[in-house]
């Protein structure tokens, strides 16, 4: 069974930076495609980045894209969301999720083990 379990969330002020890690266990780790999303309060869950098995192939939403990039070290079975020039409007629970098979990279239900999220807050 895989189990993401993220870190690296916290407090920053606009315009820092923050790097978000999902660490996740299990042997078979680099034969998925992996996530990210995130929501905010009274917000649905929202697709945020993904990257290929293998790391050739990343995805962004629009809202992050130039200010965010998605990486994985199949070594470390871990994937990164770096964070740059953050808005208040990045504010949100960030989570990592293992896509599941191969549905849209952009949906939540394409994905089927999730971690516990770690929150992002952004200063004005």
């Amino acid at each position: 069974q895989v189990q993401p379990v993220e870190s690296g969330g916290g407090l920053v002020q606009a315009g820092g930076s923050l790097r978000l890690s999902c660490a996740a266990s299990g042997r078979t780790f680099s034969s998925y495609a992996m996530g990210w999303f995130r929501q905010a309060p009274g917000k649905e869950r929202e697709f945020v980045a993904a990257i290929s098995w293998g790391g050739g192939n990343t995805y962004y939403a629009d809202s992050v894209k130039g200010r965010f990039t998605i990486s994985r070290d199949n070594a470390k079975n871990t994937v990164y969301l770096q964070m740059n020039s953050l808005k208040p409007e990045d504010t949100a629970v960030y989570f990592c999720a293992r896509r599941a098979g191969s549905g849209s990279a952009y949906r939540p239900s394409s994905y089927d083990y999730w971690g516990q999220g770690t929150q992002v807050t952004v200063s004005s």
